[in-house]
């Protein structure tokens, strides 16, 4: 397990801290294939090369500014550690955005040149690589912006409740965006129970658009296209965050088992009055000494956040 916590400075605001690990349970697996990348505001930057916690200079990055992501690798489509990694490796080089248009645009370029890198021949057509990602994008004296592909998670901790604020890219949500099933339907099957599949992801593309074919693009979900209960939580959008919140963007190894509401429960008393670094901590060593019952086999990212006051 890897913890990157008190090397960082966030700046007078801002407390982060980001944890790893190859999983939990008698059947973890071998191989992390999850991700996460901190960028404080002087430039110096954490995330895993190789499975290892790596540390640099961001050259140029503008006093203040702020990065955070979590990335999960999708391991059924292939090479999913590397097609992670090779996301925070273009999230390093990518210039900081101070606006969710220009935001949105890198990323979807970053996407692009990342899928065409990956394109390599019949076999890894045949299994494409992709990963979920979650990034938190904070420009000084500014709200954050979001920008979210796949099932990876923000969560919002505060007055002893668990608020997801983004949405999963998965066929529930597809079926809901097309009036197919009700909201009690969505939020039994996306939050009351494990559903491995996967309707896009970075560098993948999707099956949003057209679930027979795997479009080459992103598709942003949005209050166009998404279900009343769910047009608040679009992908790529500005955040308003509470002071006495604790934010986490984590992977859905925290929540793959037949119970997810369980683990969730516990989060506000884990959170309550620690520090990012602590709570990072207090969630893992929780998660890992008590894994849920019925626990898939799955890697462990999260990654707090909070305002200090």
């Amino acid at each position: 397990m890897h913890f990157i916590k008190d090397e960082l400075d966030f700046g007078p605001g801002l407390d982060a801290a980001a944890g790893s690990s190859v999983g939990a349970g008698p059947m973890a697996r071998r191989e992390n294939q999850d991700n996460f990348l901190l960028i404080d505001a002087t430039g110096h930057a954490a995330c895993l090369i190789g499975q290892t916690p790596w540390r640099g200079q961001v050259a140029g990055w503008p006093a203040g500014h702020v990065r955070l992501a979590v990335l999960d690798g999708m391991g059924g489509h292939g090479h999913g550690r590397e097609a992670a990694e090779a996301t925070v490796q273009g999230l390093l080089a990518m210039p900081a955005c101070v606006d969710a248009a220009t935001l949105a645009q890198q990323m979807d370029q970053l996407h692009a040149r990342l899928q065409a890198a990956f394109d390599t021949g019949p076999e890894a057509r045949s299994r494409p690589p992709g990963t979920t990602l979650t990034l938190l994008e904070i420009a000084p004296q500014q709200a954050p912006l979001l920008y979210h592909v796949g099932d990876s998670r923000l969560y919002e901790v505060a007055d002893g409740a668990v608020t997801a604020l983004t949405v999963d890219h998965v066929p529930a949500t597809v079926y809901a965006m097309h009036g197919v099933i009700s909201e009690q339907q969505w939020r039994s099957r996306v939050y009351g129970e494990h559903q491995p599949q996967i309707s896009q992801a970075f560098i993948l593309g999707n099956v949003i658009v057209d679930p027979q074919v795997l479009g080459a693009t992103l598709h942003a979900l949005d209050e166009g296209n998404l279900p009343p209960f769910l047009a608040h939580l679009g992908d790529r959008r500005t955040l308003r965050l509470r002071r006495d919140a604790v934010y986490l963007l984590a992977s859905d190894g925290f929540w793959s088992c037949p119970d997810p509401a369980s683990v969730l429960a516990r989060w506000p008393a884990l959170c309550a009055g620690r520090t990012a670094a602590q709570a990072s901590e207090a969630l893992f060593d929780d998660f890992l000494s008590h894994p849920p019952a019925g626990l898939h086999s799955d890697n462990l990212t999260l990654l707090a956040l909070r305002i200090k006051p």
